[in-house]
């Protein structure tokens, strides 16, 4: 079975090389990224793009419209394309601009937007312009929705049911919410089964490395409320596997995803999902 990682990083965030020396112990370079993606089966990653201009900064208001993968100093590998990530302190039209320019690279397969991260719900009027380049350039939104890896979000702006407007208002663009909405995710998975172009990634639930997330994975608490939305919604084929790297190592992670899932949704979760979601990425992995 061919594998798409739906969420990952490779961005110079100095949080995520803390977590890969301390908690995942994975290599957080691109040749690691690529050599667990080789070991594990998976064809293509998708970076969510992310920077920072000082240590610690992020959510830095002075990161600029739109962020990148800034660890890819060359040509992107094959297996790797990106979805910008917007700031939204910076989408002037300087900043749409540079945006559009973005997605009109091969690359380029979507746009993302730090909710929690930044003071904005995504039905905010600052972010509608995105959604009318996102209508244009048939792409996905990708919202980060849940818990913040950063003390400074604030989680009101994080929580998943803002998407449910931004869904209604917006029915020709697909959006997908990264993480669920965890903690709330019987809301996010709510969000998902009422709104047809409503799609969520299941990346970044488990920090740490393979012995955590065995731990974890086998508790039969932590995990009882994700179990309860996914069977609430029943919609098991609208959910992509991502893994949130550095956060964790691919195969442990892969795993835990895999046991989530019923076996009979396991080609949608891992692989034909992320091609209805990113159409662009269709020719990558054929």
């Amino acid at each position: 079975m061919k594998v798409i990682d739906a969420h990952m990083h490779l961005s110079h965030i100095t949080s995520f090389k803390e977590t890969a020396v301390t908690r995942s112990f994975v290599d957080y370079s691109v040749d690691g990224l690529l050599s667990e993606y080789a070991t594990q089966g998976v064809v293509l990653g998708i970076g969510m793009g992310l920077t920072e201009s000082v240590p610690q900064g992020f959510p830095d208001r002075e990161a600029s419209t739109p962020m990148g993968l800034d660890m890819i100093t060359e040509a992107f590998p094959k297996q790797v394309v990106y979805c910008p990530g917007v700031n939204p302190f910076k989408l002037d039209n300087a900043g749409l601009d540079e945006l559009e320019r973005a997605l009109q690279r091969p690359e380029a397969v979507g746009i993302k937007i730090y909710l929690g991260y930044y003071p904005f719900y995504a039905y905010d009027s600052v972010y509608q312009p995105v959604y009318e380049l996102a209508k244009q350039y048939q792409m996905p939104v990708v919202f980060h929705t849940g818990d913040t890896y950063s003390e400074r979000g604030l989680l009101k702006y994080a929580h998943p049911l803002a998407v449910d407007e931004v869904a209604v208002d917006h029915r020709e663009v697909n959006f997908m919410m990264a993480h669920l909405g965890d903690p709330w995710v019987l809301d996010g998975a709510e969000i998902v089964y009422k709104n047809r172009n409503v799609f969520a990634d299941l990346s970044g639930l488990i920090v740490g490395d393979a012995a955590e997330c065995t731990r974890l994975k086998d508790s039969p608490l932590v995990f009882a409320h994700l179990r309860q939305a996914l069977a609430y919604s029943g919609q098991y084929e609208k959910m992509l596997f991502g893994t949130d790297w550095p956060l964790a190592p691919v195969e442990p992670y892969l795993q835990f995803v895999q046991e989530l899932i019923p076996e009979s949704y396991h080609e949608d979760v891992f692989y034909r999902t992320a091609l209805r979601v990113f159409p662009k990425i269709a020719p990558l992995v054929g």
